[in-house]
């Protein structure tokens, strides 16, 4: 990265959101000289960039661009206007990220038709295809939408919809010196190299700026994971294209901790923002807390678009989600966990719900956050208990899909159980990423996901059994997978050795392999409510190997009790 910031500021943003004539004045007010691609490319071609399209077609149209951004980036002192498209070429990204500031100018559907609409009359323009058809206000809402994911490169975003170029090159400048300090980290953030079973899974995962993208069916979004990076909140939800009041949901004792910070982060990013804290621990992520909140968001005149901002564990993440999925039909999600459990699993992948006396997440949703922020760092307040509970999903992780994150941590364990930030950093990556890979190829658990149920179907009952407060999740699982790899060994699945080394690795994280004076029929009977019953059969997750599982529904009940009053010591 060196001791200077390359002197390149590259505008991005859908088309019409001021990008020409910011960059015009931008250039003027630093002396520096103005490439706008979309321009030199009509000079190249000697036509329009419609009829490029419609006579040469798209691919030629790209190749173009490609070649004429590498020329721009060839020289400093270089204001760069990007036609709207130019962010999907990954090769576009990667070199825009690589080599200086990368602005984001942002308009509303609205502003951006209003604009269109004054250039319709050109010949040239490209308002003309934009507003093909009976309803280019909708086409330009799909399109913008389609684009979010990419625009998340962005350094800084502004919005430009009540500003003059004026106001908004001052805008520019500020975003400028900001991204200054991503070229002047000493370890600046970059691409994790990812297992291949992820890398092949997920394109996405080497999305600039991101430890990896999650990208389904219904959403798609970043997951940003590194040490000391909560203070980069309000900047991220603005490159996101989120704006406006601002609603933090958290606990009381994560508030105290990381309140503040999250509240300073999302002030200085433009949020207006207020603060609904309930008490800690799963008692509370209730029917009754999300009806307060609810009533809350009401008093507050939330309208839809405005984010709800999930800072905390698991629990704060689940009934934060619920709230954002059912309100207005729905407002825009964001999660930043601040627990080992939630980094790894509830914050990754768009389940939330709530608690009913009868099991734990009867109601909820399936629904996608717009983006997850993890800083590691803020593990650092966890009590040891709750911050031991959390491995366990990285050790499950590890057994189902990836041998090499196993002995990783088997060669780490010392390092992680003192929260090394280099070890516990890639560690949380790792499992995170692996988590992201089989939301996006299975996002409403009909196929591959059931896997990430490893040991959950034992955990879900012992937690309800004993009340959801005397074991933690993790614990729960913990022990869960232990009945499940017992289970497993039974039927010929796998041989002692990977019984044995998930318990050693259990063990010297801390993790409970067994848990006493719990009734087994009282179990047994809770384990029928759970989510992955078909046909009353229990779906079970086992292992097959270290780092492959499988999911069977013959296991015989007999084994399953016999198991049980095993780990339910009497």
């Amino acid at each position: 990265m060196g001791e200077t910031a390359p002197e390149r500021i590259a505008l991005i943003g859908f088309s019409f959101s001021g990008k020409s004539s910011v960059g015009r004045e931008l250039a003027r007010r630093l002396g520096w000289s103005l490439v706008d691609t979309d321009d030199e490319i009509i000079r190249l071609a000697g036509k329009p960039i419609y009829r490029i399209f419609a006579e040469e077609g798209e691919e030629h149209f790209r190749e173009m661009e490609r070649r004429v951004l590498r020329d721009a980036y060839s020289k400093e002192k270089r204001v760069i206007a990007t036609g709207g498209g130019a962010v999907l070429d990954p090769d576009n990204r990667e070199l825009m990220v690589r080599s200086g500031a990368v602005i984001r100018l942002e308009a509303r559907p609205e502003t951006i038709h209003r604009r269109l609409l004054e250039h319709a009359d050109d010949p040239g323009s490209l308002a003309r295809p934009l507003l093909a058809g009976p309803d280019p206000l909708a086409r330009i809402e799909a399109i913008k939408e389609t684009r979010l994911p990419y625009y998340t490169i962005a350094d800084w975003t502004v919005h430009t919809d009540n500003l003059t170029p004026t106001e908004v090159c001052h805008e520019v400048v500020h975003g400028w010196e900001y991204a200054r300090r991503r070229f002047l980290k000493e370890e600046a953030v970059t691409s994790l190299k990812l297992p291949n079973a992820v890398e092949s899974s997920s394109p996405y995962c080497q999305e600039a700026g991101a430890t990896c993208v999650v990208a389904t069916a219904t959403q798609t979004y970043p997951v940003f994971i590194d040490w000391g990076i909560l203070r980069d909140l309000g900047g991220r939800m603005r490159n996101a294209g989120l704006s406006g009041a601002a609603s933090l949901i958290s606990d009381d004792i994560v508030y105290g901790f990381q309140g503040a910070k999250a509240l300073s982060s999302l002030k200085e990013a433009g949020f207006s923002v207020e603060s609904f804290v309930v008490p800690a621990g799963e008692t509370t992520k209730s029917l009754e807390t999300a009806t307060r909140i609810f009533d809350w968001l009401v008093e507050r005149r939330i309208e839809r678009g405005n984010p709800v901002v999930a800072l905390g564990g698991g629990m704060i993440g689940d009934l934060a989600g619920f709230v954002a999925a059912t309100y207005l039909r729905g407002l825009p999600l964001v999660q930043t966990p601040t627990s080992l459990l939630a980094m790894v699993d509830a914050a990754v992948g768009g389940k939330v719900a709530i608690n009913l006396p009868q099991a734990k997440n009867l109601v909820g949703a399936f629904y996608q956050p717009r983006l997850v922020l993890m800083d590691v760092e803020t593990l650092g307040t966890l009590p040891r208990r709750e911050l031991i509970s959390g491995w366990s999903e990285v050790v499950k992780h590890a057994l189902i899909m990836d041998a090499d994150l196993f002995d990783f941590m088997q060669a780490n364990a010392d390092g992680l159980m003192k929260l090394e930030p280099k070890v516990t950093t890639e560690a949380i990556r790792r499992s995170a990423s692996l988590k992201a890979a089989v939301v996006s190829e299975d996002e409403k658990e009909t196929g591959k996901r059931i896997t990430l149920n490893y040991g959950h179907t034992i955990g879900h009952a012992l937690e309800a059994v004993t009340g959801y407060g005397e074991l933690l999740h993790g614990e729960a699982v913990a022990i869960g997978m232990m009945g499940a790899a017992m289970i497993s060994r039974a039927l010929g699945l796998i041989g002692s050795e990977v019984v044995d080394r998930q318990r050693a690795l259990l063990q010297r994280l801390g993790l409970p392999v067994a848990v006493r004076k719990v009734p087994v029929n009282a179990v047994m009977v809770a384990m029928t409510l759970d989510k992955k019953v078909r046909g009353k059969a229990i779906r079970w997750v086992l292992l097959s190997d270290l780092g492959q599982a499988v999911v069977r529904n013959d296991v015989p009940e007999e084994l399953v009790v016999q198991v049980l009053s095993e780990l339910l010591e009497s």
